[in-house]
């Protein structure tokens, strides 16, 4: 009951937000954000008091595709409320439905086609609800084939969430993901990863990663190394495990980790969200 009070409270409370989407080059903005699970009992920085500023920020920064994770059920409904220009696929990783954390990927109608979509379990049996190897949690990655209607240009999406515990879950984890990656995109279309990876960039589990994709962070012509957990103000400024992964595409830009405030917060989540531009 609690819940649902929340969610309904949601939706009258903060009027929807429509993003404008002309666009005049190739190129795609997509952001990774950690949205904070929005179960956990945070006190003042609890989503109750903190959900229209995540709707705030997607507002202003106008992202063509955008994951989230953590996020359960209404944290996915609310934002496809607040954020009427968009819709998004993904399902629970307790049950492949609704319950549990989603690794949601969003994209703004008017820019974006959504062509097909999967989820798959970071596990020995990636079909199916499972947990894998020395996890603590059942872990996913949603994927999605998508086309920008502005260029007619084709890419696969993928966004996920490593454990926060099992360091071979996270090698597996990421052998998985690389291996998928082929699997799912036999043509060779440009590719875009995004997700909390629970782990900074110099882990050796990241290696076949750097052999196939490209860091935004490094790459980018505009960028920065700012920390992408916060802990809401108590984490390392060393703390960058969140990152945005791209083939395919000629450039990258700018990169930016979203340190701005949005409805007076300082924080939105315990992690900042991170956003990439990315040439066709």
């Amino acid at each position: 009951m609690k819940r649902y009070l929340l969610i309904m409270m949601a939706a009258l409370m903060v009027l929807p937000f429509s993003v404008s989407a002309k666009k005049k080059t190739a190129d795609i903005k997509v952001i990774s954000y950690n949205i904070r699970l929005g179960v956990a009992k945070d006190g003042t920085n609890s989503w109750e008091f903190r959900y229209p500023a995540s709707a705030m920020m997607i507002d202003d920064q106008k992202p063509d595709i955008f994951g989230v994770q953590e996020a359960y059920d209404f944290q996915v409904k609310y934002l496809e409320e607040a954020c009427q220009d968009y819709k998004s696929v993904g399902v629970g990783r307790e049950d492949g439905k609704h319950e549990g954390e989603h690794m949601s990927i969003f994209y703004n109608k008017k820019t974006t086609k959504l062509l097909k979509w999967g989820t798959f379990w970071l596990s020995e049996t990636p079909e199916v609800p499972s947990m894998g190897w020395d996890a603590a949690c059942f872990r996913t990655a949603t994927w999605a084939l998508l086309k920008d209607k502005a260029s007619g240009k084709k890419y696969y999406y993928v966004n996920t969430h490593l454990d926060h515990v099992g360091w071979e879950a996270r090698k597996n984890g990421m052998k998985l993901i690389v291996d998928r990656i082929d699997s799912i995109n036999p043509k060779g279309l440009p590719m875009v990863v995004t997700g909390d990876f629970n782990m900074t960039y110099d882990r050796p589990e990241f290696d076949d990663m750097k052999k196939m994709m490209k860091n935004a962070r490094e790459e980018a012509a505009k960028t920065d190394h700012h920390q992408t957990f916060n802990g809401w103000g108590k984490a390392s400024p060393n703390s960058i495990i969140d990152f945005i992964w791209y083939k395919g595409f000629s450039s990258c830009p700018e990169y930016e980790t979203i340190t701005k405030p949005y409805m007076e917060r300082k924080f939105i989540s315990d992690h900042y969200p991170i956003s990439a531009t990315l040439v066709f």
